[in-house]
């Protein structure tokens, strides 16, 4: 068999929107066309986040096509500047172009949930046709896209009153591009109803063609009776707790605007509803606005009991305890956010943390001042879920017996016992080590230093290991005995709830993350498949970038070259002079500060952390893969491998 040739013709380019249909999964969910006709409906959302909109009019068409239209400013449809072509074709047609990169305080959209710029191309690149109407100036304007082309340039049709303006986006998901071509009704409905929720005064109506039925939202209560109607007469245990709070122009962290809007019903049973959206951008994944609403809750609920000493000795009270019992609608206003993934399930700006937990902390601790009742019944409530926690790990605490082997000396261990909660960190290095004791949280968070590369012990015998000392110590210290695939260990002895890989962000910590990852798939598949083992991923560079117009100075962390890259173009985009910023590199994690690497790498609220998975290809093949890379003897089929597939490498950023 020849080997195939890889040679300068081998690299292929892509250009235009044909990433956008080579890979779709990387731009959009691929279960159904929802998330593309969500970019749409998001556009006519930002157009009334920012006071231009006042309705938006969906229809589901009977040929299973989707319109949406809003009474906004309409997309500009003259010649842009530097490109020479109408705005609205390069808009729908060109990944990372739109009016929403722009966040000084002139600019066209200061706050929206759009920020990569691939929201509605990635729409038009998915789809079979896409037609676009605009209505600005007194003229109808019309533009026809098929399979992301141009079909139709753009083309005066009517005049209409100067009075109408605004947008009409009509969209023909192409069914190649996903598992079910059917919009699902119920994800539609929910999306539109929290649209019209969170922007007071705002109608948004449905129509569906086949039935003929059409729906209107409009809220005059806003969140509070958008919660009370979800929650649909559930017992609450005390009034509920909304507020808002948005930065002025002279705050000294945040920028005029940023802040929140939120309601909170602590219920006594029952379901719970927990929403949250940054710019009205959906984050069903969650991320650090939630975390600073959480924060915010249990800090003014701890203060309030202490205050009251309310709490029994020997009681600790955590976040999740007085979270427990809480439904919330979350509506936070972000300048410049940072989602996970285009499709924008997860917040991951780290400000978002202090942010929201700082507003809402005031305002509850001014809330339980004037309700003192309200929060004794609160705060017992949190005390309740507190004893129970601890009535449930000293059950565990007994199940485990007393025959425990004796921990390493080197496991800097964490206070709690609860495995619901706890993790360990596997540092490489006494000096990343030694940051990570002093800057963890030592309530639930352990650190086991490891000295050199683990053994590769892909062909190692189970009776074996443990003459490797860190192989040892890493089973002693998870509470775990190695074992095969087709066994059934205890795992009720499982120390820590998350096994998380800590190593830095180069080669060498690439290489120990295999060899701890080999250690894991062939000798602890269970934790694996259980989902305990996890791949923290510290950041490779830092960017201090100064203060400019809203924004104060911040720090900005990014994984490799890659995001290094993205992040820098977006700050040119934002007006920052090129020699403003200054970037630093980390040559590993001994030189990160404690603060750094807890800010990066270990806090729950703001790190990234990979759970280890065996993904579509099974365990079997992955099995196999295992074999070819580490096994002893397999040198020669490796390098055929790296010969054929080197090239098919990708970074993941």
């Amino acid at each position: 068999m020849a080997t195939p040739l890889y040679d300068e013709a081998s690299i292929r380019v892509l250009k235009g929107l044909e990433p956008v249909r080579q890979r779709p999964g990387m731009y959009t969910r691929t279960e159904s066309p929802m998330h593309i006709v969500q970019e749409v409906i998001d556009n006519a959302a930002d157009e009334a986040l920012a006071g231009f909109c006042q309705h938006i009019q969906v229809v589901l068409h009977s040929d299973s096509s989707i319109s949406v239209e809003d009474d906004g400013r309409g997309i500009p449809v003259g010649l842009h500047p530097e490109e020479h072509a109408p705005v609205v074709e390069i808009v729908f047609t060109q990944l990372h172009a739109g009016g929403k990169f722009d966040k000084k305080g002139d600019g066209a959209y200061a706050f929206s949930g759009g920020l990569h710029g691939v929201g509605v191309s990635v729409t038009n690149a998915l789809s079979s046709r896409l037609e676009v109407c605009v209505w600005r100036g007194g003229q109808t304007h019309q533009m026809v896209f098929a399979d992301g082309d141009v079909k139709v340039p753009l083309r005066k049709l009517e005049p209409v009153s100067r009075k109408k303006t605004g947008t009409r986006v009509r969209v023909w998901p192409d069914p190649r591009y996903f598992d079910s071509p059917v919009i699902p009704l119920a994800e539609l409905v929910h999306g539109l109803r929290s649209k019209a929720v969170l922007l007071s005064g705002l109608k948004v109506s449905l129509t569906i063609e086949k039935t003929g039925e059409t729906r209107h939202w409009q809220y005059q209560d806003g969140l509070r009776g958008y919660l009370a109607e979800e929650l649909d007469g559930t017992q609450a245990l005390v009034p509920a707790f909304e507020g808002r709070q948005y930065a002025e122009d002279d705050h000294e962290a945040f920028a005029p605007g940023e802040g929140a809007q939120w309601v909170v019903v602590w219920t006594v049973d029952g379901p719970l509803v927990r929403e949250s959206y940054v710019n009205l951008i959906s984050t069903t994944a969650g991320g650090t606005h939630e975390s600073g609403l959480r924060e915010g809750l249990f800090s003014a609920v701890k203060t309030f009991a202490e205050l009251h000493s309310l709490i029994p000795k020997g009681i600790k009270l955590l976040p999740e305890d007085v979270f427990a019992r809480a439904s919330f609608i979350l509506s936070a206003k972000v300048l410049d956010p940072q989602f996970q993934g285009q499709i924008k399930e997860r917040l991951n700006s780290r400000d978002a943390v202090r942010l929201v937990g700082g507003f809402v902390k005031n305002a509850l601790d001014l809330w339980l001042s004037a309700n003192v009742e309200a929060g004794k019944k609160l705060a017992d409530s949190a005390i309740r879920q507190a004893q129970a926690r601890a009535r449930s790990a000293q059950k565990v605490e007994k199940r485990k017996g007393s025959g425990v082997a004796v921990l390493p000396g080197k496991l800097t261990d964490c206070e709690s016992s609860d495995s619901s909660r706890t993790e360990v960190f596997l540092v490489e290095g006494d000096s990343a080590g030694g940051s990570a004791k002093m800057g963890r949280d030592k309530e639930f968070q352990a650190v086991l230093p490891l000295r050199g590369k683990v053994l590769n012990s892909w062909e190692v015998e189970r009776d074996r290991l443990f003459a490797n000392n860190e192989i040892h110590d890493i089973a002693v210290a998870i509470g775990v005995d190695p074992h095969g695939p087709h066994d059934k260990p205890d795992l009720s002895s499982l120390r820590y709830g998350r096994i998380c890989i800590l190593s830095d962000a180069d080669v060498d910590g690439s290489h120990i993350q295999v060899l701890l990852l080999t250690l894991f798939f062939r000798h602890f598949p269970r934790l694996v498949e259980a989902g305990h083992v996890y791949v923290a991923r510290p950041p490779l560079f830092r960017l201090d970038v100064p203060a400019l117009g809203k924004r104060p100075a911040r720090k900005i962390y990014c994984l490799d070259q890659g995001e290094l890259a993205a992040v820098q173009d977006k700050l040119r985009k934002e007006g920052v002079k090129e020699q403003a910023w200054s970037v630093s590199r980390f040559k590993g994690l001994g030189e990160m500060s404690a603060e750094q690497l807890w800010d990066t790498t270990m806090n729950p609220d703001t790190r990234r952390l990979m759970p280890v998975v065996c993904g579509e290809l099974g365990i079997e093949a992955t099995t196999r893969m295992f074999d070819m890379l580490m096994g002893k003897g397999e040198s020669a089929q490796r390098r055929t491998w790296l010969e054929e597939k080197g090239n098919l490498a990708e970074l993941d950023v």
